[in-house]
């Protein structure tokens, strides 16, 4: 009983001290402005392996100068369980639900370009689906057809050689396993 005061003052310390999404998006637009950069947003929590799985493939020393060459990586914690509520980013829910990730699982992402416009997301549309519609979330690419949109996607969004994308294609297959 004598704990539990100075954990929940420990806790409450900890909000009071945790930057807002807003505030991260803003300071990762600035810096991929400054840099010529795009900016992935990750929306994670820390029980999903699959948020894991991508976190390990885009750090992977094969493929990792590909991600930071081109991409300032924030991470906004949703969906965590009530005893780690915590955790989560103050108002990226709101940022999620923006673009219409509220329903897609995790991990969700969003590429933005350094005025925080929309540039892709993590929903996989079949032809005739229009970007305003959400389609099948991909997630942490792994299945073929998976990784094979999140290269389309990057190559749609970055500056990235056939060569590299490749890279970040075998990569991401390896999740599949």
């Amino acid at each position: 009983m004598k704990y539990i005061l100075p954990l929940l003052l420990l806790i409450s310390v900890n909000n009071a001290f945790a930057q807002s999404a807003e505030t991260i998006l803003k300071e990762a637009s600035a810096k991929a402005k400054a840099e010529n950069k795009k900016v992935i947003v990750l929306f994670h929590a820390s029980w999903c392996g699959w948020c894991k799985k991508m976190d390990i493939s885009m750090s992977d020393p094969v493929c990792k100068k590909y991600f930071d060459d081109n991409f300032i990586t924030v991470h906004l914690t949703v969906d965590e369980s009530a005893d780690k509520k915590h955790l989560e980013t103050p108002g990226a829910d709101a940022v999620k639900k923006k673009y219409k990730g509220e329903t897609a699982g995790l991990p969700f992402w969003l590429i933005l370009d350094a005025d925080q416009k929309l540039l892709a997301d993590s929903y996989m549309r079949k032809p005739g689906i229009s970007k305003e519609e959400a389609g099948e979330n991909i997630g942490c690419p792994a299945s073929e057809e998976e990784v094979a949109a999140f290269i389309s996607i990057l190559q749609q969004t970055t500056n990235l050689k056939k060569e590299e994308l490749t890279i970040i294609a075998e990569r991401f297959r390896k999740n599949q396993s």
